[in-house]
């Protein structure tokens, strides 16, 4: 079962390092248990599958999680780095606002085939529709909705 993590120590010189993983434990891990050495740095991300060895807590199957990961929200390209805040929320609206089913794009570049749309018989007819928005750290605000994008997907793709 794989874990996510965090490399705490690198030692370039010996080959090796420590991760922490998710639940703050630290493990040992050897470069050659990686699968994209030349992306080894302290702070980096990881995912791997955790062991134990002789000497206690290791891991193998090493991930490192690139730093310039792109998210991609209905024709937005977000550097997930230059993500500053996010909240998800809900919002009442016209149960017919219009949803321009050719722009829709999951975030994950998927074209979205389930989509909801509000039944269009009572003009005044509300639905709920949950948004996310992300601010940048260059302040920018981006507003999705529930319509465009999968906010659960987006949001573990974010993970603060």
């Amino acid at each position: 079962m794989a874990m996510n993590g965090t490399i705490t120590k690198w030692f370039d010189d010996k080959g090796f390092g420590f991760i922490k993983d998710e639940n703050g434990d630290n493990r040992y891990f050897h470069i050659v248990k990686v699968a994209n050495p030349d992306l080894i740095k302290k702070d980096a991300n990881v995912t791997f599958e955790p062991t134990t060895n002789t000497k206690g807590l290791s891991a193998y199957a090493v991930k490192v999680i690139p730093d310039s990961k792109y998210l991609y929200i209905a024709g937005e390209r977000i550097k997930i780095t230059a993500i500053k805040s996010y909240r998800v929320y809900s919002e009442e609206v016209p149960a017919q606002t219009h949803i321009n089913k050719e722009n829709t794009i999951l975030s994950v570049g998927m074209l979205m085939n389930s989509l909801k749309s509000g039944s269009a018989n009572n003009p005044n007819q509300t639905r709920t529709l949950k948004k996310i928005e992300i601010t940048t750290l260059h302040g920018k605000k981006l507003t999705f909705t529930d319509d465009e994008v999968d906010i659960d997907a987006t949001v573990k793709l974010i993970k603060f």
